[in-house]
């Protein structure tokens, strides 16, 4: 399923190289075809383990039809803005378990909207060749207005003059998330799948699930209807 673009025991200064590097390779447009299935990819680090967990979920209907687990030793020090290199190994490794190819990928985390303009949404959706969107829960860089109360609100986070992700509220009156382009998207469509994934919490179900699986919850799964 994967790509290897480039190895994994680099230096900070290689790593900062090799993402100005693959950013230019990114395709920011819709290129893809029917979304059936929808994945969510959620990672953690505890006592020098990384984990991941891939939740694949049917799509308009989001029920859990795949998942997987994977954990490995973390490879690369905390440095804010490379974290993918801390975590995109063990997210490779989850991805290969799965049974099911999801069409498209939400990731905890950034796509563009990163000073390189290469957050792991976007260094996983080159990898992987999947279209990615990157859904954070908080800000790495850019600023914005703040959105109107209202589900559905939008404002645009700007960074160098330049839009790289929207703010958006998918709850009324609860804390925007931050979403962002991967790889293989544009911004509105990246939004819409965004809000098509969330039903009653602010988190799509993709990121709800993943988390949930992250943590040892063991999901029903439900027979694809392909």
């Amino acid at each position: 399923m994967t790509e290897q673009l480039h190895r994994w025991d680099v230096t900070p200064a290689e790593a900062v190289a090799l993402q100005k590097e693959l950013a230019d390779r990114l395709v920011i447009e819709n290129r893809f075809g029917e979304i059936r299935t929808v994945a969510g990819v959620d990672m953690g680090i505890r006592d020098d383990t990384a984990r991941a967990a891939v939740v694949v979920l049917s799509f308009p209907e989001l029920a859990v039809i795949d998942y997987a687990v994977a954990e490995q030793p973390v490879p690369f020090p905390y440095i804010p803005g490379l974290l993918t290199f801390r975590e995109g190994p063990v997210v490779l490794d989850a991805m290969d378990r799965l049974s099911t190819t999801p069409d498209l990928l939400i990731f905890d985390g950034q796509g563009i909207a990163h000073p390189r303009r290469l957050g792991i949404a976007s260094h996983m959706g080159l990898i992987l060749d999947i279209p990615s969107i990157g859904c954070a829960k908080s800000r790495l860089c850019g600023h914005y207005e703040e959105p109107d109360e209202e589900k559905g609100s939008q404002s645009p986070l700007i960074y160098y003059r330049k839009t790289i992700g929207m703010v958006v509220r998918t709850r009324t009156r609860v804390k925007p998330v931050y979403v962002s382009p991967g790889h293989r998207v544009d911004l509105p469509t990246a939004v819409d799948y965004v809000l098509a994934c969330c039903t009653r919490y602010r988190l799509p179900e993709t990121t709800r699930w993943s988390h949930n699986v992250a943590g040892g919850k063991v999901p029903e799964i439900r027979p694809s209807a392909s």
